[in-house]
């Protein structure tokens, strides 16, 4: 079933009965754990969900999500565009005890009474998804080469040795001030 705007809520145990497959988008600026995540965003995540029953018998849903986002730069905090994109399989389980029988390879999503609210399910995957850190490169930042590299304050570009930290203990050893003592 192609829809422009995806289903808010499903019964996901009735669409993986009919092996039913729902395509469509979803608002990224109607997701407001994403928004606080990763700022305020335009345009559109492209969802594919696929349900099914595998041959265990489990009732599952193998989607595909990709948004073209924009995130800041973690250099000179400018936005970036990103493109975010996954794959997953979700086990549907009614009960949170239930979610140690699924396999690795599923994560489980609770289902509450026959109901399943995909927006939820579908701004957990791409938050899941959004890149740990994003720079630019560096020619391309507003940040300076020079701006990059760490210098404590106070110091000069000269290179001078790095002072021992074991200077006091070798003077107190000259001066045999630990002779005796074990």
């Amino acid at each position: 079933m192609l829809t422009s705007q995806l289903p808010s809520r499903v019964e996901p145990y009735k669409l993986a009965a009919r092996d039913e497959r729902l395509e469509g988008l979803v608002a990224l600026n109607q997701l407001a754990r994403l928004v606080e995540e990763a700022g305020d965003q335009t345009g559109d995540c492209h969802v594919v969900l696929e349900f099914g029953i595998d041959a265990q018998g489990r009732r599952e849903i193998r989607g595909h999500l990709q948004a073209d986002m924009l995130l800041a730069c973690r250099r000179c905090l400018e936005p970036m565009p990103q493109q975010v994109e996954s794959r997953f399989v979700l086990g549907l389980i009614s009960d949170e005890a239930l979610a140690g029988e699924l396999p690795a390879s599923h994560e489980p999503v609770l289902v509450k009474n026959e109901q399943l609210d995909l927006l939820t399910v579908v701004e957990d995957e791409l938050i899941l998804s959004l890149p740990q850190v994003v720079y630019h490169d560096e020619k391309e930042c507003n940040v300076s080469p020079e701006q990059l590299v760490s210098k404590a304050k106070g110091s000069n570009d000269t290179t001078s040795p790095a002072e021992n930290p074991f200077a006091v203990l070798n003077a107190l050893k000259s001066s045999g001030a630990l002779k005796g003592k074990k």
